[in-house]
């Protein structure tokens, strides 16, 4: 049944979104590594206030990708096989990010830490660009044949979405970054990032508000969440200006969950459009799995999902503090237990 098949759709949508909001503020503390603050124990600072989550974060990008490749494996097949150059970039810079926070801190020259702080800050850039693209040529489409296949060589899928897309990611993650930056850090680093932040987020949310408005012509009802969204981007201005980071970076994440739940919602039934000929495009009736694997997939999902979400939302809570330099201790050289 094609209900069973929606019913996927929104949840892959949601994880999509989910991936974003929650890493997105990771991968913007990774790009601003190298420039907010020059003295290592505020590059610490900022490791600090994602180090005991952004590990998490990321089983939303796996399980995202999972749910297509398991509900919609003709839609997973043709997007990945068509977009394997970025897709490939994307995973290196998710393999230097992840080995990045790892390494930084086990050197002690000003060498090792400024290459890691670097891997860093070109990781988190690459996959916030990366993702961005992959969710824009989603909804904008892709040279497809009649079998599902791309058309035009390996590079076919090189077209202005992809900028723009991967603009979006870039802004997005780069004030979602600075907004949570607001929420977990005390004295200069905050007042910088709320500086930054008022400046930065209305012209970072142009390529993404372009999107919104390109993906919505078709269906004028939904330009009410859109301007929903619009007006949440505002208020969380207002709120960054006024000190109040809770609401602000509430605010942005209702932005992006407007935004994105207008622009599929207008893609609604395809899955991925074919710019040759849309009756090539893949639907959620021609692109899904058969109804007892999605059957089964759900139920699992409604056990599983709310124990994920409840460990998550426990790990939040217990390092919800603020973190400052002075909570920092001097950097030092851990004594060798055992010589040879």
């Amino acid at each position: 049944m094609e209900i069973l098949a929606t019913i996927w759709f929104i949840l892959i949508v949601v994880l999509w979104t989910g991936y974003l909001f929650l890493d997105g503020f990771d991968l913007g503390v990774g790009m601003m590594l190298p420039f907010l603050t020059r003295g290592e124990r505020g590059k610490r600072v900022l490791l600090n206030t994602i180090g005991p989550v952004w590990d998490g974060n990321e089983v939303w990008l796996i399980t995202a990708a999972g749910a297509m490749f398991a509900a919609f494996p003709h839609w997973y097949a043709s997007l990945f096989s068509a977009l394997y150059i970025p897709l490939t970039l994307c995973l290196l810079s998710l393999i230097f990010r992840a080995v990045s926070i790892e390494y930084r801190g086990k050197g002690h020259t000003p060498a090792w830490r400024s290459f890691w702080t670097w891997a860093m800050a070109v990781g988190s850039a690459g996959t916030a660009f990366c993702i961005g693209a992959l969710l824009v040529i989603t909804t904008t489409g892709l040279p497809l044949n009649g079998h599902g296949d791309i058309v035009g060589g390996a590079f076919a899928w090189m077209s202005w979405p992809v900028l723009l897309g991967g603009l979006g990611g870039l802004g997005f993650a780069f004030v979602h970054g600075l907004v949570f930056l607001g929420l977990k850090t005390q004295g200069d680093i905050r007042a910088r990032v709320q500086r930054w932040a008022a400046r930065a987020m209305l012209p970072a949310a142009v390529p993404f508000l372009i999107w919104f408005a390109l993906s919505i012509t078709h269906r004028a009802w939904l330009s009410i969440p859109v301007l929903v969204g619009i007006i949440s981007l505002i208020a969380a201005v207002v709120a960054v200006r006024a000190g109040a980071e809770k609401r602000a970076f509430v605010l942005h994440g209702i932005h992006l969950v407007a935004g994105f739940g207008a622009v599929f919602a207008g893609a609604y039934p395809n899955v991925l459009p074919s710019t040759l000929d849309p009756a090539n495009s893949l639907t959620i009736a021609t692109a899904s799995s058969s109804d007892y694997t999605l059957t089964v997939m759900l139920i699992v999902t409604v056990i599983i999902l709310p124990v994920i979400i409840g460990y998550q939302i426990f790990s939040y809570r217990m390092f919800l503090g603020r973190i400052a330099e002075t909570h920092i201790p001097e950097a030092h050289r851990v004594p060798v237990a055992i010589r040879s």
